[in-house]
């Protein structure tokens, strides 16, 4: 049997999504025995959603006030100290789970499995290598903890209806100090976050300048979508950093993701390639988002856009 933590990320309010495809990844283990970890200084909230999700056996929690704020070299030694009942430990391969985990795997001495994409064994997975061009096998060691990230735009999440009993955890691990929380400065924005939208809406370079890329956003706010762009769009100045969709920037699986203004470099499309339906529009008939897109719109954007928004509005 493969007795699997799965460690919560999670805001101090909500869940977040990604735990949720952690689980679906992990049930596709054979003989799976799925367990939630949630750190924080006060996990009751957090535990009764992640008790909801369907396939989790039990919710621990370890409440310290140290875990107020999710400090990796803080919640990674609470974890490595529990993590000997189970044969993996899986996080997102997030923001978060892409600083805690190689943290988690250091002090378990293993190397840890990037991205699974698909589970084949029980240790053995397929991650993308080389921007996405390519499916790599892994295989972790038999009788090792395998300690990994899980790509989230290639797992559906999984249901609710669950009711896991949640389990209070103590541990005494000594806690290092040699890290402290400063602050979080994040954006603010009424729109879905990009990661998590079912639509998705985004802009390149054609825009050319910063003033028409609001065109992007009157668009997105008439689907009620999360808002993307190009590197390129980024590097021109156009839009935040925290935009950019890509093999740089961050990699999403919207049920519809619309790329306006886009030429559709390699790079770009390794963001994108899990979304569920794409529509290009573009004024180049041989640019190569139209290789990779459902429904493709050959077309002056200038005039495109203000037309579709007022059809949508």
């Amino acid at each position: 049997m493969a007795r699997i933590l799965i460690v919560a990320e999670h805001d101090g309010s909500d869940l977040n999504s990604s735990t949720a495809k952690c689980v679906t990844c992990a049930a596709a283990i054979d003989g799976s025995e799925i367990d939630i970890v949630v750190l924080a200084a006060d996990a009751s909230v957090i535990a009764a959603q992640a008790a909801e999700l369907a396939s989790v056996n039990r919710v621990l929690t370890i409440e310290r006030e140290e875990n107020d704020k999710p400090l990796a070299a803080v919640l990674a030694p609470q974890i490595a100290s529990i993590a000997g009942d189970y044969s993996h430990v899986l996080g997102a391969s997030s923001t978060f789970g892409k600083d805690l985990m190689p943290h988690v795997a250091a002090l378990l001495g293993v190397n840890q499995v990037s991205d699974i994409m698909t589970v084949e064994g029980n240790h053995t997975f397929k991650r993308p290598v080389y921007a996405g061009n390519a499916i790599v096998t892994v295989e972790a060691p038999e009788g090792s903890i395998v300690v990994g990230t899980v790509r989230i735009a290639s797992w559906q999440a999984a249901a609710t209806g669950n009711a896991a009993p949640v389990e209070s955890v103590t541990t005494a691990t000594e806690l290092p100090s040699h890290t402290r929380y400063v602050g979080l400065e994040s954006a603010v924005s009424d729109r879905p976050d990009l990661q998590t939208a079912a639509r998705v809406v985004a802009g390149g370079r054609a825009l050319g300048s910063e003033e028409q890329f609001g065109l992007i956003y009157k668009l997105a706010d008439a689907l009620g979508a999360g808002v993307g762009a190009s590197r390129a769009a980024v590097d021109a100045g156009y839009c935040p950093n925290d935009m950019q969709v890509g093999q740089t920037g961050k990699i999403i699986a919207p049920d519809l993701y619309i790329a306006i203004g886009i030429s559709g470099a390699i790079q770009h499309l390794t963001g994108i390639k899990d979304a569920g339906t794409i529509v290009a529009i573009n004024k180049d008939a041989e640019a190569p988002i139209f290789e990779v897109a459902d429904i493709g719109l050959v077309g002056d954007l200038f005039q495109v856009l203000p037309e579709l928004t007022e059809a949508l509005s």
